[in-house]
């Protein structure tokens, strides 16, 4: 299994349906009045938990995302359906980040931990909604709202019940190739593991997922060798298993070996210290003095840890090994994984009510004005409609949006640009046609 932690994506939730403009046509019936249905809403994106995936490679592939969108309406006052929501399957333990503002989303610890990361667009309303006493026959609809796009972050923490720390070639790999099914790439030379192996041991009906962590190096939590990008792969195992070699038949440099585990690991996170722990003494075929073996259980005792010796190359002490993690795993207490962040939903920004505007020259004959509330407008009106023209209009002039580009000296011709659409300026808009502006707001459902 090739071992990915970290991924970016980009997601788009559907869009929304466009409003449909109709009136009712029908023999025998006159002035049938307005039947134009509402568009539906565009579908949400979530991200979903699942213990089926280890890794984030699924995502070196695939980095884009997309829900389906909202239905257009249809006459006879036939909504339009609503997008399918899209779920996106993550590995337990991944953290998701906001790319752009840096601010953590979410951590998804259990099986079935979902988060709503991008809401769909609202859906348009037909010209049915806008019928009023004193406008019953409105030739007006919206169009459907734009879905929220994020560019997201993913990390992953690998949720393992045993994590294996050592230095470099003190044969982990061969350890974890000995206890489980994994079959890691094992050499003579440093940094052979670049990346976490996962294992998982089966005894007595009992299944545990095995962590072999790459090799660290003094100044690993100054980011020096593989440095900081598989520590954090630690701090969610259960059990810490700090592999030793013995094949120096030194105890300065057994000692030493100890000294710089807790150091790394202390100075990235001084609570995976507290975690518990079991030493494991590898190579013991390699030990020439079984005097030495004495020294090291003598040392081991004075630190209070439990010591136990292995040798990968003959199996000595590999059945012991596996009993005694059963054994200290059951003793652990499971509370659970700890979530590191809360799970902060997206949501949908507050409806934006006229503000004060602002307008900006962009250049020669050309202003900007800058109103999210007339922005929205532009969105969602269909200026191919009169009606719609009209009614924009209306409410520029209410916002007294022509005296202030009189002021800034715009004249007749000039182009004015509201989000991303552009306007020729001209002056003493007269709209006539009797509309209700209080009819013209976008509600909270678009419904």
């Amino acid at each position: 299994m090739k071992f990915i932690d970290r991924g970016e994506i980009v997601v788009h939730a559907g869009r929304g349906g466009n409003g449909c403009m109709s009136f009712r046509r029908e023999k025998y019936v006159p002035k049938g009045g307005p039947d134009g249905g509402n568009g539906g809403r565009g579908g949400n994106v979530y991200l979903k938990a699942t213990d089926r995936l280890q890794t984030l490679e699924d995502f070196t592939y695939k980095t884009e995302f997309k829900a389906q969108s909202g239905q257009n309406g249809q006459k006879a006052n036939r909504n339009g359906k609503d997008g399918e929501d899209l779920i996106i399957e993550v590995p337990c333990g991944t953290i998701v980040w906001d790319a752009d503002s840096g601010e953590p989303l979410g951590d998804l610890v259990e099986p079935g931990d979902m988060l709503l990361v991008a809401l769909g667009g609202r859906g348009g309303r037909g010209n049915a909604t806008f019928a009023t006493s004193t406008n019953q026959a409105p030739r007006f609809s919206e169009k459907g709202e734009n879905g929220q796009s994020r560019r997201l972050v993913l990390e992953l923490k690998i949720l393992a019940d045993v994590g294996m720390v050592g230095l470099p070639n003190v044969g982990k790999s061969s350890l974890l190739a000995c206890l489980s099914n994994a079959k890691p790439k094992i050499a003579d030379y440093p940094f052979t593991t670049l990346t976490p192996n996962l294992g998982v041991l089966l005894l007595e009906d009992r299944k545990m997922l095995l962590a072999d962590i790459p090799g660290l190096i003094q100044g690993a939590s100054e980011n020096r060798g593989l440095g900081l990008s598989f520590l954090r792969h630690i701090e969610r195992t259960r059990l810490i298993l700090y592999v030793l070699d013995l094949s120096s038949n030194s105890m300065e440099d057994l000692n030493k070996q100890w000294c710089t585990l807790r150091d790394e690991i202390g100075n990235y996170n001084r609570e995976i210290l507290k975690k518990p722990s079991l030493l494991v003494a590898n190579k013991v075929d390699l030990v020439k003095d079984s005097s030495f073996l004495e020294q090291v259980v003598r040392w081991a005792k004075e630190l209070g840890q439990e010591i136990k010796f292995t040798s990968a190359v003959t199996k000595q002490g590999i059945d012991e090994l596996s009993s005694s993690l059963l054994q200290r795993l059951s003793e652990i207490n499971c509370e659970g994984i700890k979530r590191l962040y809360p799970l902060k939903h997206a949501v949908r920004e507050e409806m934006v009510q006229p503000s004060k505007v602002k307008i900006e020259s962009v250049g020669e004959g050309r202003f900007r004005i800058i109103n999210r509330y007339l922005e929205e407008l532009v969105e969602r009106y269909d200026f191919e409609q009169d009606e719609a023209i009209m009614r924009f209009s209306k409410i520029i002039a209410r916002l007294g949006i022509e005296g202030m580009l009189s002021d800034m000296g715009a004249k007749e011709g000039d182009t004015v640009c509201i989000g991303d659409m552009e306007f020729e300026y001209i002056p003493d808009i007269d709209a006539e046609c009797e509309i209700n502006t209080g009819d013209i707001d976008i509600d909270e459902d678009g419904e």
